[in-house]
Parts: structure tokens; sequence; C-alpha cells
């Protein structure tokens, strides 16, 4: 913990500033230089990522690349509306169109005018609405809710989904002719585990911010051990689990230095929390007697070796290992620290294990 926060560097912008991206990698570098080059085109872009990859931040650098970056940049997250809230969050709507429309609104397109929108998880639009889109991307018109009166508008649509828009189309959940018309370029943002050389640099990034954030005046240090944990990680929530793990760890952290344990990639995971279901089930007390018989038992039979010319060497070590696992974490209500220590391995290898066994585990 030797560097010094530059107070400067986060309340001036800088690392802070959320309209910048941080990567270095060549998945990460390539996007950036595809993003770039479609950004001065005026046309409608489509960006495909799982979640947490930073959609939403990739379609505001391509509208602050573009011409357009001095107009209004508009969301519409279409995930959180219903379906039937959508028409008219994006045409708006007529005084008394509606139960409880009780004066004129401005939908999200008016409010785009001469700027871009950005539909995110743009998949789940209904398809009667898709059609009212169509017509705005080829005629620049349509009519709020309510009203027979045709608008004139000029924005530039951005959609993102973490679905796939030519199998929905296929299917008939997703009209061709929309598709077709909105994915002038289509942007497949790379996932984190793509991104190795990213991980550690977005991770003692998000550490210092967090430690601006709590008043601190050096930078959280992130140990050896604990990189080597963000490093072998999946990441299936991407960059925005990573931020999570990494503001959780400085939070808990108690002298800066952020170790294994301080990674907790599943705040759920706790002891506390399994005694509370055991706690609530009416059979939680005949469970636990036939546990404790059935470790009896186990304990005085040896283990049954997996037959090697039936699954070969390997087949036989992974059977092996994951019934080591399976008793371990049965014994210990499934704390992973406790495992780890019954199994003579340090957390960082029971972690390892645990996560290259995953499925098997949850049988």
């Amino acid at each position: 913990m030797d560097e010094m926060l530059d107070r400067d560097e986060f309340e001036g912008g800088g690392l802070a500033n959320p309209q910048e991206g941080i990567g270095q990698s060549e998945p990460y570098l390539t996007f950036q230089e595809q993003l770039s080059r479609v950004a001065g085109v005026d046309r409608s872009v489509l960006l495909i990522g799982e979640r947490g990859t930073g959609k939403e931040l990739a379609a505001s650098r391509l509208h602050y690349l573009s011409r357009r970056w001095e107009e209004p940049f508009v969301q519409l997250n279409c995930a959180a509306l219903p379906p039937t809230l959508i028409e008219a969050e994006l045409f708006g709507h007529e005084a008394g169109a509606f139960t409880g429309a009780t004066r004129q609104r401005r939908g999200r397109f008016e409010q785009a005018h001469g700027g871009t929108l950005f539909l995110d998880e743009i998949a789940l639009i209904p398809m009667e609405t898709q059609e009212k889109i169509l017509r705005v991307v080829e005629y620049g018109t349509f009519e709020r809710v309510g009203s027979s009166e045709s608008i004139s508008v000029d924005a530039r649509i951005i959609g993102a989904t973490n679905q796939n828009l030519s199998k929905l189309a296929q299917e008939g959940h997703f009209m061709r002719d929309l598709l077709d018309r909105l994915s002038f370029e289509v942007l497949f943002i790379p996932p984190l585990r793509e991104r190795q050389e990213d991980i550690l640099l977005l991770a003692h990034h998000f550490a210092a911010r967090m430690g601006f954030e709590l008043g601190w005046s050096q930078v959280p240090e992130i140990t050896e051990d604990a990189e080597k944990c963000l490093l072998e990680y999946p990441w299936p929530g991407n960059v925005r689990e990573l931020k999570n793990v990494i503001e959780r760890a400085v939070y808990r952290s108690d002298d800066a230095i952020i170790e294994p344990e301080e990674c907790v990639f599943d705040p759920f995971q706790s002891p506390y929390i399994q005694n509370l279901e055991e706690r609530r089930s009416p059979d939680a007390l005949g469970a636990a007697i036939a546990e404790e018989s059935k470790e009896s038992t186990e304990s005085s039979v040896p283990l049954a070796e997996p037959n090697i010319e039936d699954c070969g060497f390997e087949g036989a070590v992974r059977a092996f290992e994951i019934r080591q696992l399976r008793r371990a974490l049965r014994k210990t209500k499934f704390n992973q620290r406790q495992a780890a220590e019954m199994l003579q391995l340090s957390y960082h290898q029971f972690r390892g294990l645990y996560r290259k066994y995953n499925d098997d585990l949850q049988e």
C-alpha cells in the first residue's frame, strides 16, 4: 500500500470518468477500434454482449465520438418496463390517451431528436412496437399514443442485447426487416474471461476508486494470492461482477490489503444462510439425524475406488476428487474454508478444484 491516491485524478475525472473504458488486451482494443470506426458513420448499430460487459458504456462512447456528440444521448432499458408501456415511453402520449395519462408527454424518440437513442435489451420489444420503430427508421416519422398527427424526428438508434437476434428473427420473435435496418454494423463486446490482461488492470482501478470513496489516502493493495484468485475466476457477470467483488473486498478489508478471503465471489455463500435454511426446514432434525448416521456409516467403510479399466486414469482421479470434495463440504455444512482445511489444501487450491467440478458438486 505504497502508492498514494491522486485526488485530482478522481475529482477532476481521469480514471473515474464513466465515459472512459479501461483495457489493453487485444480483444478489447480490437473492439474499441471497430467502435471508433463506425462512430463517425451516421447509421444504426447493434451491440451484442453478455450481461455486465459494458454495453451502455459502449453506446455512450459511440455517441460522443459521433458528429451528434453535442446533442442528447437518451437511453431506454426495455427490460425495465412492461410491454404495454414501452410504446408510450418511446413515442410519448397525448393527455387522456389511456388511464393515468393526465397530460401530454414527449417520448424518448422526441427527446433524442438530433442525437442518439440507445435501446438496451432491444430483443424484449413487442412485435407491434417493432413495426412502429421500423417506420421511424425508414421514414423518420411517428405518432404519439392517442394522436394521429405525424411527428418528424432525426435520431440515431443504437440497440443492445445479449440474445441472438438473428435466431429470434428466424423463429418469428423479432422483425427481420427491423433487424436488417438496425444492423448496419454489429459489434460483439468481448467477455471479461477473454480479456485476461485487463482483469488486474480493472481490479486495481476499482480498488483505487473505492479507496477514494472511503476517504483513504493510499491505494488499497491486492496481494499476489488474491490476484491469482481473480485471474482464475470465470467472471460470468463480467466487468460489473468484478467491480462488485473488488469494491466489497476493499470495504471489508481492515488494513487496506486485499487477501483471497476478501474476494467473495458469492456474497450469499455463508454458513449463516445454510443454517438459516436448515432451521426453516420442518424436517431439519430428521435430516440432521439421517446425515449424521450416513456420515458415521461412510466413515467406517473404505472409499470405493473407481474402476480405472472403465473410466481411465484421468476419469478415476476426477471421480476420487469429486467424492472427497463432496464429503468435505457436507461435513463442514458447505463452509469452503473449513472444507479446505479438512482436505489439507490452501483456500486457493480448494477454490480451483471447486470451480473445476462446480457442476458435479451441485448434483
